[in-house]
This record gives C-alpha cells, structure tokens and sequence, in this order.
C-alpha cells in the first residue's frame, strides 16, 4: 500500500470511527473529540484519555488506551485496520477497549 491508500484507508476508518463514538458518547458517558485527525475520548468516572491516532510513516493506526499501546495495520481480506494478536478491527477493538474503561459490555 502506498502512502496516499494508506491515507484514503486510514481517514475512512477514523472518520468512521469518530460518529460512531460520537453516537455512543451520551448513552456510555464519555467525550469525543478530533483534532488533527486524531481522535481523543475522554471519561470521568474513573478518570483515562484514550488517543487513536495515525502513523503514517508505518502505516497503522495507533491506540494509546489502559496504558498499553495497541497498532492495527490495514488487512486487505477484511478491508479494516486489524489488530494482528487478535484479529480484532479498529472499531471491535474500540469497543472493548472503552467497555474495559467504563466495566461494561459496550458494542460500538
């Protein structure tokens, strides 16, 4: 994949991504912003940042989230960013990671 696939990928998924936080961020409880096509979701109670941001140079995206750093990279056979360990997508992953958060099933 080139740099400018890797950027038509990468800005779907996270666009994606961010609406659907967005609808899930009054029924979870949580804020969602973007900024520089980062994505920062912030919760209270207890207080965490999660951070989902591209990398560009090795063509992942990045999750910054319960102190762990988790790269997904682009599978063509799925046609999502995957995390390799599990297989889990960008948004499966989100939504396990903000459920682990909040202790509580949550399906984004």
């Amino acid at each position: 994949m080139d740099d400018q696939q890797f950027q038509l990928h990468c800005d779907e998924a996270l666009t994606a991504l961010y609406k659907t936080l967005l609808s899930a961020a009054d029924r979870y409880g949580f804020e969602v912003d973007q900024n520089a096509g980062a994505i920062t979701i912030e919760f209270d109670d207890p207080p965490a940042k999660f951070v989902v941001s591209p990398n560009s140079p090795v063509r992942q995206i990045w999750i910054s989230a319960l102190v762990r750093s988790f790269k997904l990279g682009w599978n063509p056979q799925q046609n999502a960013f995957v995390l390799p360990d599990s297989g889990a997508t960008l948004n499966e992953l989100m939504g396990e990671l903000v459920g682990r958060q909040l202790g509580e099933d949550v399906r984004l």
